[in-house]
C-alpha cells in the first residue's frame, strides 16, 4: 500500500470560543484522491510534523488542497504557508509529483514568483476556461488570481475570458494547478480523476 500513497494539506479553521486552530478537509477530497486510484493520507498544518511524514513515507504524490487564501493576500493561516512551501521545496527535490487546486495552484503560483490579484465573479459560480485546443466548464471559488506568468519555470495552460489563469503546468516537472476545485464535482469528472493519475503514474 505504502507505493500508492498521496499526502494532502488541510485547511485551517479558527474557532475562537475554544481558542483553537483546527485542521480539517472536506471529505470528498480523500474520496476524489482515492478514485484516481491512491491511498490518501493527510497532513498537519505544521512544518516540522510534515516535513518528516513526507520523508518516512515517501509518497507518490502530493496535493495542495483549497482554503485559506495566502497571508500576502489577506490570509489568516501562516502555518500553512509554511507547510505549502516545505512540500513544494521538498516535491522540488525529490520529483515527487504535486498537484495543486484553488489555493494550491496559488501557493505554486507564489513560489515561483508570481503575483496574484482580486478578481471579480470567481467565487461560487461555473465558467468557461479555454485552451490551446478545446475548452471546459468549471466550478470557481476564488477571490484572487494570476492575469500574467513573471516566471519562465510555468507555462498557462487554461484561462476564463476575463484572462484569469486556470491551469498551470510546471514545463519540466511533474507540477499540476488548477483553479477548480476536482472534489467539489459530482460524481467527480473522468477528465480530472485522469489528469491526476497520469501526472502521478508516469513518474
Amino acid at each position: 500500500m505504502k507505493d500508492r500513497i498521496v499526502l494532502f494539506t488541510q485547511r485551517v479553521e479558527i474557532v475562537e470560543s475554544f481558542c483553537e486552530r483546527r485542521d480539517c478537509a472536506d471529505q470528498r477530497i480523500a474520496d476524489f484522491i482515492s478514485a484516481c486510484g491512491f491511498l490518501p493520507v493527510p497532513l498537519a498544518n505544521n512544518k516540522e510534523v510534515a516535513a518528516p511524514i513526507v520523508y518516512e513515507l515517501a509518497p507518490v504524490g502530493i496535493v495542495l488542497t483549497g482554503g485559506n487564501s495566502l497571508m500576502k493576500y489577506g490570509g489568516n493561516a501562516p502555518e500553512r504557508d509554511e507547510v505549502d512551501r516545505e512540500l513544494i521545496r521538498i516535491a522540488l527535490d525529490k520529483h515527487i509529483p504535486l498537484y495543486g487546486f484553488c489555493r494550491g495552484m496559488q501557493s505554486i503560483l507564489d513560489y515561483f514568483g508570481n503575483e496574484l490579484v482580486n478578481v471579480k465573479g470567481h467565487v461560487a459560480i461555473r465558467h468557461k476556461i479555454t485552451g490551446l485546443q478545446h475548452s471546459i466548464e468549471v466550478n470557481s471559488y476564488h477571490n484572487q488570481g494570476c492575469i500574467c506568468l513573471k516566471s519562465n519555470d510555468l507555462k498557462a495552460i487554461m484561462k476564463t475570458d476575463d484572462q484569469v489563469i486556470e491551469k498551470i503546468r510546471h514545463k519540466k516537472l511533474p507540477i499540476i494547478g488548477t483553479m477548480w476545485h476536482p472534489e467539489r464535482e459530482n460524481p467527480f469528472h473522468e477528465m480530472d480523476i485522469n489528469m491526476v493519475r497520469n501526472l502521478i503514474s508516469a513518474n
